[in-house]
């Protein structure tokens, strides 16, 4: 457990918190490219680490991220006529370009000269695997933005279900990473059959381990850290492990255990100390990674059936997320569907930002425990030192994946030559992006 001090510094990110000025030391999601995809299309609003925004494309195809509040009177530029160019606040006309420089002041007479003194807040932005990403530190020294493990080339194909859930970043990205509860709540959707390696098809995946109390091992590294959650997998499980490894990239991704057809990964990017935009990916080969429509399905996340037009879930606390007790009667451990919406129940359910001083944790929450052990020693270091977690290309190593496998008992799984999944056979019968 954490005192309730400790607790505040891992999970406020708002204003001044420290949290929250690491995470500035790292490039940002802010929104789905598919939510600007337009040329002076609707603008959007997006709120990142506290900060209202807004995001837009403007005519010649740029991505500006700016300050929601219009630099004259503070109206909402999420109103504004995106046009020629720039975003125009509906109140007195001024207009923005994507850098936040004021090009335009209507309300002001010809030759006021004011449009040279006012400059508006901008944020540097990237378009890479899917998203609209942001820089908020220190704008006089912008590092090269690097693509995420997730997205390592362009040829990958990205497909990414968005919800905005009502709850801190650290209890989800903590979901995330415990492997141990995977045997329980996802047990009707992560289903233990002969197989030789996890397997997807277009209903549940397939694990060879009924083993529902792994052994957790840690290895820390520059950037976060590893872990294997080891079990005895259905074949030979007197000679070897069933290991599953998960990657924690500080300050708030995670890489997902895959499967055989396409990796899996989330990212947890704080809109506020009581909001987080989750986002949950596919990523891998284009002949076997499901389509963004077929993966949102998959995991009963589409907006206007399980979504509001905001990304916000339609199953929360007050309808109990749609829990049915027949199912579970008949046999679904949950009554939830989709396995992401099982996490989302238990994570809201937490309550805004989870009491960690009242818990009571065991020998599966090595992993969680490491997790808070790391963000906490490296945001006092940030504070005494200004050294960033994971900051830098060199920090994170190329090709850095999850995997999953069945190994000889003999193998150290921290020495295993891993690489991230990119088959290109498509003669798997019934996988997820076949309808």
């Amino acid at each position: 457990m954490l005192t309730k001090q400790e607790n505040d510094l891992l999970c406020h990110v708002e204003g001044d918190a420290p949290m929250g000025q690491l995470m500035r030391q790292h490039w940002m999601p802010v929104c789905l490219l598919e939510e600007v995809s337009e040329p002076d299309g609707p603008p959007v609003q997006a709120r990142v680490l506290g900060e209202n925004l807004v995001v837009f494309r403007d005519s010649d195809g740029h991505v500006g991220v700016l300050d929601e509040s219009c630099p004259h009177r503070k109206a909402s530029l999420v109103l504004g006529r995106n046009e020629e160019g720039g975003l125009r606040c509906l109140y007195h006309g001024w207009k923005m370009d994507v850098r936040g420089n004021v090009l335009e002041m209507k309300s002001e007479p010809s030759g006021s000269g004011l449009t040279d003194k006012v400059k508006h807040k901008a944020y540097p932005s990237q378009e890479w695997g899917g998203m609209v990403w942001a820089w908020f530190g220190p704008q006089e020294s912008v590092p090269k933005f690097h693509p995420p493990a997730w997205a390592p080339t362009k040829e990958a194909r990205v497909s990414i279900a968005k919800v905005v859930l009502p709850c801190n970043w650290a209890q989800i990205l903590e979901g995330a990473i415990d492997s141990a509860h995977s045997s329980s709540l996802h047990s009707s959707d992560m289903v233990p059959a002969r197989v030789d390696s996890a397997e997807a098809t277009n209903k549940v995946w397939l694990r060879p381990s009924t083993d529902t109390a792994p052994r957790l091992q840690v290895h820390r590294t520059d950037y976060g850290f590893r872990y294997a959650a080891i079990r005895r997998p259905i074949k030979n499980s007197t000679t070897h492990d069933y290991i599953r490894t998960t990657v924690f990239v500080a300050p708030s991704t995670v890489l997902i255990p895959p499967n055989n057809l396409y990796n899996i990964a989330n990212v947890n990017v704080p809109c506020d100390d009581t909001t987080t935009c989750f986002y949950f990916i596919a990523w891998g080969n284009p002949a076997n990674t499901p389509e963004t429509e077929t993966w949102r399905a998959f995991l009963c996340q589409r907006i206007g059936v399980d979504l509001d037009s905001k990304y916000r879930p339609l199953r929360n606390r007050d309808n109990l997320f749609w829990q049915d007790r027949q199912a579970m009667k008949a046999g679904n451990f949950t009554g939830i569907t989709g396995f992401p919406n099982q996490d989302v129940a238990m994570w809201v359910t937490m309550g805004p930002i989870a009491d960690r001083t009242q818990e009571r944790l065991g020998a599966s929450d090595v992993a969680v425990v490491e997790f808070r052990k790391l963000m906490l020693e490296a945001v006092r270091e940030f504070q005494a030192t200004g050294s960033v977690i994971g900051q830098g290309g060199d920090a994170v190593p190329p090709r850095l994946c999850a995997f999953q496998h069945i190994l000889p008992k003999t193998i150290d799984w921290r020495a295993y030559d891993a690489n991230y999944v990119w088959s290109d056979s498509t003669d798997t019968v019934d996988v997820i992006h076949q309808k």
